[in-house]
């Protein structure tokens, strides 16, 4: 019996159920204890880790719903959605160190936040990404990466010493260091080069090649995560909307690891029980799979 059969004979929907009704019955107020967690060199976080690019109106679908996102996305609805997020069990956010997010998530965090972990994504130009790794360490990051349209630019151009700097320059802080990639050929050749990387976040989709979010970049994402020895963020596991939550999920599941996790931003203008039905689905597909 493969995987996808094993799924659906042993009742994926009836499981989900079923941890919707407990997680309700705790209340929306209690974190969720059934949320897995995994390990990011000596950090550990939820298996799901909350995406933030419909913060910022980063659609990946056309320009209109990028300005949708960003005037929809006010602090305060922002900090809603972390609330949410972490009462669901979700302990991990992924963020670009921006001042905009720093002073965001510092207010949150003294304010009593329970969402405890942010992770941060160092984009900025490489002539200014020794100062970002800074600002993110300064600003409360628990754990740093270099994002992946950067890493391949490097990696386009042979650079490897420069991005070795970069991860070199998280870790020298104490922090777990992180790369990120769009393309499947990065992080194996980094693997390869023995670079001191903690953990990888890799895209199911090449989107910064253009594609058009095809089946066979998804199957070559797959075949990346299961040569890389380190854990395995995989984000756009739902094709930038274009895929129902259940579907991506379940996908994902069947193909990572369990040392491996996921990270999905949600736009909660389409839909305010997102956070709870991403939740639902990690929580039963990682107990199907334990």
């Amino acid at each position: 019996m493969d995987r996808r059969e094993f799924l659906k004979k042993s009742g994926l929907a009836a499981a989900m159920a079923a941890m919707g009704r407990a997680a309700a019955a705790r209340g929306a107020a209690a974190p969720d204890k059934g949320m897995p967690r995994i390990r990011l060199g000596n950090v550990e976080v939820s298996r799901l880790i909350l995406g933030s690019n419909p913060f910022w109106g980063y659609s990946h679908r056309n320009p209109a719903l990028d300005e949708e996102m960003k005037r929809f996305y006010t602090d305060e609805r922002i900090i809603a959605v972390l609330d949410e997020a972490a009462a669901c069990g979700i302990t991990t956010v992924t963020a670009p160190p921006e001042p905009r997010w720093i002073s965001l998530w510092t207010k949150y965090r003294e304010g009593g936040g329970k969402l405890t972990i942010w992770i941060a994504q160092c984009h900025d130009a490489p002539e200014k990404m020794d100062a970002e790794i800074v600002r993110a360490i300064k600003g409360g990051a628990q754990a740093v990466f270099i994002q992946g349209g950067r890493a391949e630019e490097q990696f386009g151009k042979g650079n490897f010493e420069t991005l070795r700097a970069w991860i070199d320059k998280i870790k020298d802080a104490g922090l777990p260091a992180g790369c990120a990639a769009h393309w499947p050929e990065v992080h194996p050749e980094l693997q390869k080069r023995k670079f001191p990387a903690d953990f990888y976040y890799q895209c199911f989709y090449n989107v910064s090649k253009g594609a058009t979010f095809r089946e066979e970049e998804r199957a070559k994402a797959i075949e990346t995560i299961r040569q890389i020895e380190k854990p395995v963020i995989a984000y756009k596991i739902l094709a930038a909307g274009r895929l129902p939550a259940e579907q991506g999920f379940e996908f994902a599941f069947n193909h990572i690891r369990r040392k491996d996790g996921v990270c999905v931003g949600i736009f909660i203008r389409d839909g305010a029980d997102q956070i709870r039905q991403n939740t639902t689905l990690t929580e039963a597909l990682s107990a199907l799979r334990a």
